[in-house]
């Protein structure tokens, strides 16, 4: 499976964004892209459109760790579907097997909870899957083989990956026992907010 094996740090600067929770501390530090110098080049000009645009297709890709050929799937889709094209975006990405791990708690990050759906620690309706793309639908129940509970991981889930302060409506997590079902779609408040889904689709709109 091709993966983007660039620094998240990197990306996360490149970007001006925290792609990962590691990426945050380095942002306050660091506010430049890689490459430039801090407080030079003179007064900075105003970015195009395209440019605009551009980088925020970049960061949402990164954000949910996308290679451009995926991404450009999802986003035809979306453009197929009916409602508002940047939502259902937003939408088809939440419901990835791996980001719905990512927002029930069990995995501090989105790459992180790839890499346990990659070494197939998850059932997916009573079947193994090591598919991270996997898009889920209402009703779909994901629980965590016997066989991985016995992971260091797991064992210490509650010190490696903290039980988040809410849980998303449309989730049913049940951490006890490593279960999660959905109970309904994603909506547009589920995803970041900072995230300017219009600016994506006017990209591959041009």
């Amino acid at each position: 499976m091709a993966r983007d094996l660039g620094s998240i740090v990197k990306r996360s600067r490149r970007e001006g964004y925290a792609l990962h929770p590691k990426a945050h501390k380095v942002l306050v530090k660091r506010t430049t892209a890689p490459g430039t110098t801090p407080g030079g080049g003179g007064r900075p000009r105003k970015p195009s459109q395209y440019a605009l645009q551009l980088r925020e297709k970049q960061k949402v890709k990164r954000l949910y760790g996308l290679l451009e050929k995926q991404f450009v799937k999802l986003v035809n889709e979306a453009l197929r579907s009916k409602g508002e094209s940047g939502i259902k975006l937003l939408e088809f990405l939440e419901r990835r097997l791996d980001n719905v791990i990512y927002r029930a708690g069990l995995a501090v990050s989105r790459p992180a909870a790839r890499q346990l759906v990659s070494h197939g620690h998850f059932m997916l309706n009573g079947r193994r899957t090591d598919i991270p793309s996997i898009r889920l639908d209402i009703s779909d129940e994901l629980v965590l083989r016997d066989s991985a509970k016995t992971t260091s991981y797991f064992k210490n889930i509650d010190e490696l990956s903290p039980a988040p302060s809410a849980t998303p409506a449309w989730l049913k997590v049940d951490r006890k026992n490593f279960k999660i079902k959905l109970s309904g779609q994603p909506s547009r408040d589920d995803a970041e907010p900072d995230i300017k889904e219009q600016l994506i689709i006017e990209f591959y709109s041009r």
